[in-house]
């Protein structure tokens, strides 16, 4: 797949460019029936499968106060369009400027001058432009106007826990509360995050016995306090794994930790970039009377994420 991520780096349209448009966080299921449309409409007139996103994400920049945590930051967002079967992945960069150009020019100058597309793929509900002034029925008077073809693909059939429509809003929720069951089904893979081991508090395989990694997140969007069982990418390998995130209240020091202790694994990762998939949420946060008693929780969790992950 070829990555352009500025428009100035396009010196001619695009051989029957086929596109669809988005931010595409979380790269999940919906997203992945678009591109998949993009793939098989582009194969049908021997064009060009193309998306086209943005970085970084519009809401940091229209929505600057509390904008929503990422479910995939850009290095991996990349990472997962690139596995899809797709020709060409635009990344444009998003600022104040960018913002401000209407749904007109946007089409004329963009979709039509730069990329020279002859069909664009959208869902329902697909607004673009200033203000996000543009929508499904601008786009298809722009398309009998400028003779390309306007493709609306209907809404997946509800998968969700609750019958819901699948959206990147409701994935985070989910993965906020720990359901990683129901987050999977959404996005069609385990939930990952990845991130450095660094120097922890050196209680893991001292105190408990039980030598953790810990991490330093690159991710915005973390699961809910608790015990997991995870399987850890390292190396080429996938180890099976318990995470442990949220505030060791056990130690009564209250500060926030991500550790990682992998299942019968011994060696040094520090400085080492792992990512981490969770399977299973296997227990809430608690606070134990001592150390000896979380000791011992702590092995029945490690008993139970070996059942998990046979």
């Amino acid at each position: 797949m070829l990555l352009i991520e500025d428009l100035s780096q396009i010196k001619k349209p695009f051989a029957d460019a086929v596109i669809t448009i988005g931010n595409f966080d979380g790269v999940h299921i919906g997203h992945q029936a678009l591109f998949n449309t993009v793939i098989e409409r582009a194969k049908s007139r021997a064009g060009t499968a193309i998306a086209m996103t943005f970085e970084p994400h519009p809401l940091r920049v229209v929505k600057k106060n509390n904008p929503p945590p990422l479910i995939t930051p850009y290095e991996q967002k990349v990472e997962l369009i690139s596995k899809t079967g797709l020709d060409v992945l635009i990344s444009v960069p998003f600022d104040e400027q960018f913002a401000s150009i209407g749904p007109r020019d946007f089409v004329t100058d963009i979709l039509i001058g730069k990329i020279g597309t002859k069909v664009l793929v959208v869902g329902p509900d697909y607004s673009f432009g200033k203000a996000r002034s543009g929508d499904v029925n601008f786009l298809k008077k722009m398309a009998a106007e400028l003779s390309f073809e306007v493709f609306v693909l209907p809404w997946i059939a509800a998968v969700g826990p609750d019958g819901e429509r699948i959206s990147s809003t409701r994935i985070r929720e989910l993965v906020l509360a720990g359901a990683l069951g129901p987050a999977k089904t959404l996005l069609g893979r385990d939930y990952q995050v990845r991130g450095t081991v660094v120097k922890g508090r050196n209680r893991g395989g001292a105190t408990l016995g039980f030598p953790t990694a810990n991490l330093l997140l690159k991710d915005e969007l973390c699961p809910a306090s608790g015990v997991y069982a995870v399987t850890v990418e390292l190396d080429g390998q996938t180890l099976p794994a318990v995470a442990n995130i949220g505030y060791s209240p056990t130690f009564g020091d209250n500060q926030f930790t991500v550790e990682v202790h992998l299942l019968d694994f011994s060696g040094n990762l520090y400085g080492q970039t792992i990512r981490v998939n969770f399977i299973a949420r296997l227990r809430g946060e608690i606070k134990f009377d001592g150390i000896e008693a979380l000791k011992a929780q702590i092995g029945r969790d490690i008993e139970q994420a070996h059942l998990i992950l046979k």
